[in-house]
């Protein structure tokens, strides 16, 4: 299991370069790369010389002894409109090829959600199965991993987080199930589980080693999408990686927990990085130390 952050926030205070230096330097293992600036057409992704940029910061990385093992796609997937899907889309299969380049082996591609939810979970569910099918000959090409990922909406009448798709763990499996392929598997976001009503211990035990491939790991208060530090709001985290060890969790740990630092002066940004590595470092720890002996 390596020790995981993604990479907004920094590589927006710093360039993907510094970015690098400091999550290595805090004691990171690997990167989780986010593109998520390419939804709007803007950054070097989006730019001539990608593949070059791509490959730049691949030996940046070797150099500081950090690796990438994880990547985040544009988001949202889909708003049910033009050009927009068709836009995002090409941007999609852009950071597939581009995290391969970078020897990324697993991206999260968010489903497709752009109806109303409750109105609309099977046609979603359908939606989703054939988009997820959709990619897997680029998943074969650039030889990477998809990592679907629970979602949640927000009712704006009522002003509070409700279900989407993915966001109970039978719709999860199911679609997982359904897709039944080794190019598709499953990235639990801890908070959204949280915020939908559900514990995270009880989604990874649903879930199980096979489909859990991957993790988003932060704290929230059941109440907003904070993406904050563990230990910082509500969430269970002894029931949480004690979860984790009883399915013999096989992914990484990695955090999306940008907002923990998001607003901090940049001078104390590379210390926050710092406490956000040793809390992963002790979670890590918790999970070894409720799994199984041999």
């Amino acid at each position: 299991m390596k020790l995981v952050t993604q990479t907004e926030i920094l590589e927006k205070c710093f360039g993907g370069e510094e970015c690098i230096r400091i999550l290595a330097e805090a004691g990171f293992d690997a990167a989780d790369w986010s593109f998520f600036e390419m939804e709007k057409g803007e950054g070097p992704w989006c730019g001539e010389e990608w593949r070059e940029y791509a490959l730049r910061l691949q030996e940046v990385g070797a150099k500081c002894g950090l690796g990438f093992v994880q990547a985040h796609a544009p988001y949202p997937s889909s708003l049910g409109k033009e050009p927009y899907d068709t836009e995002i889309r090409k941007w999609i299969v852009r950071s597939m090829e581009a995290a391969s380049l970078m020897g990324i082996g697993d991206i999260v591609v968010h489903p497709v959600q752009h109806l109303d939810y409750m109105k609309n979970k099977e046609k979603l569910f359908e939606d989703n199965l054939a988009f997820y099918r959709s990619l897997i000959p680029y998943c074969e090409k650039f030889h990477i991993r998809i990592c679907a990922e629970n979602m949640w909406q927000y009712d704006e009448r009522r002003r509070y987080i409700v279900d989407s798709v993915c966001s109970c763990p039978e719709e999860f499996n199911g679609m997982l199930d359904e897709i039944d392929s080794p190019w598709i598997v499953g990235c639990l976001d801890l908070g959204h589980c949280a915020l939908v009503g559900r514990e995270p211990a009880d989604f990874i035990r649903a879930m199980g080693r096979k489909r859990l491939q991957a993790l988003h790991v932060h704290d929230v208060d059941y109440v907003n999408d904070c993406h904050t530090m563990p230990f910082t709001e509500s969430l269970d985290w002894e029931a949480i990686t004690a979860a984790l060890a009883e399915i013999g969790y096989e992914g990484n740990f990695t955090f999306e927990a940008d907002y923990f630092f998001a607003k901090m002066p940049g001078e104390l940004m590379p210390k926050a990085v710092r406490l956000l590595a040793e809390t992963g470092r002790y979670l890590m720890g918790r999970i070894a130390k409720a799994s199984p002996k041999p």
